[in-house]
């Protein structure tokens, strides 16, 4: 016969795999004794061999609590607007890496920007089969109808977490954001700081990414007492962004030069991406970068040195944006209440920007 406290283990093993509804807080060590009519002992041996496996975790001055793994589902889903842009390889990877090491698995689909799309993917998910779900929002500042189906899988048991762009309409969730606001007015003081007065912006419309980054450069503009006004702003759509990843479509960057770009001598761009392609629509118009025409974005990815001018842009910290996803997911799993912050930016100054010379 087993040792007392390893058939108490696994009589709390089992009861730790029933519960799949978030946290569970362990019966007291007294009333753990009382119940299997064990000694103290026994009950602290048998907790500290949960603890060694990962499926609770002592918390001091409150007791024990299981942290999720226990449960049949050790399954995380993952919804992204294109698995294979720019910085979404290595965001998953990141997430992957901490999640596997906790036990979980995990299914990534792309909703490819559209609305139908999440709407189809949302619908087939079984909450009975995964414990969370980390969701990039689709087209996050226009309504969206699938609201309702991110709260009933919430009701039925999953996490929810939306990580990078989220809905800001209720119901509210958790999510990990940037601190867009601040970036934009933080690309915008540094061209201010240069000498540049006369600043477009290029951001996306249905995007709540690209709205904040333009509210944070318009900030900018009217904190130092410069004239802004709609012509040397630019918008763009999904779908025009869509275009250009598959197909190398650069019609509204084209468009940019021809309305945006009058009398500018800057350029605050939405991400890496666009500013890579615009470097190169500038270069085909003869327009010199940086002399003629500084450049910066947001992202500090690999397309920020594709070129041979490096493109000055905004960086968090390696791995923040994925490992903190992931690690806030894990907690909502637990059962614990979280607040979240946006993430930071650091300006990372390269070779697509000058001081401006009058």
């Amino acid at each position: 016969m087993s040792a007392k406290y390893i058939r108490l283990a696994d009589a709390l093993r089992a009861l730790l795999i029933q519960r799949t509804d978030g946290v569970y807080k362990l019966p007291s060590e007294q009333e753990l004794c009382m119940q299997y009519q064990v000694s103290r002992q026994t009950v602290r041996t048998a907790l500290s061999l949960l603890e060694q496996e990962g499926l609770i975790e002592k918390r001091p001055g409150s007791g024990s609590y299981s942290t999720g793994l226990g449960a049949k589902k050790r399954h995380v889903v993952i919804l992204v607007n294109n698995a294979e842009e720019y910085t979404t390889p290595s965001l998953l990877s990141d997430i992957k890496a901490i999640l596997r090491e906790k036990g979980y698995f995990v299914t990534v689909y792309s909703t490819y920007s559209k609305i139908s799309r999440e709407r189809e993917i949302l619908k087939s998910l079984d909450p009975a089969s995964f414990r969370g779900l980390i969701a990039e929002a689709v087209k996050s500042a226009l309504p969206n109808p699938n609201l309702d189906l991110y709260e009933s899988l919430r009701r039925k048991g999953a996490a929810v977490l939306f990580v990078g762009s989220h809905y800001p309409a209720p119901p509210a969730f958790p999510h990990i954001i940037d601190d867009n606001y601040y970036g934009g007015y933080l690309l915008g003081r540094h061209l201010i700081r240069q000498g540049h007065s006369r600043i477009a912006g290029i951001f996306q419309i249905d995007d709540m990414r690209g709205l904040e980054r333009c509210r944070g450069l318009f900030a900018a503009l009217r904190d130092f007492d410069l004239p802004f006004s709609d012509e040397p702003v630019h918008w763009y759509t999904s779908a025009e962004y869509e275009a250009l990843e598959r197909r190398s479509d650069t019609a509204f960057l084209t468009s940019f030069l021809r309305k945006g770009l009058l009398e500018c001598s800057a350029a605050v761009c939405q991400n890496d991406e666009i500013a890579y392609w615009l470097i190169r629509e500038l270069r085909y118009a003869n327009i010199r970068i940086p002399e003629e025409l500084s450049i910066v974005s947001f992202d500090n990815s690999y397309m920020s040195e594709l070129d041979s001018i490096h493109i000055t842009s905004l960086a968090h910290k390696p791995h923040e944006v994925g490992y903190t996803a992931a690690e806030t997911l894990l907690r909502i799993i637990r059962g614990e209440r979280v607040t979240t912050e946006p993430l930071t930016w650091k300006l990372t100054a390269k070779g697509s920007d000058l001081p401006y010379e009058r």
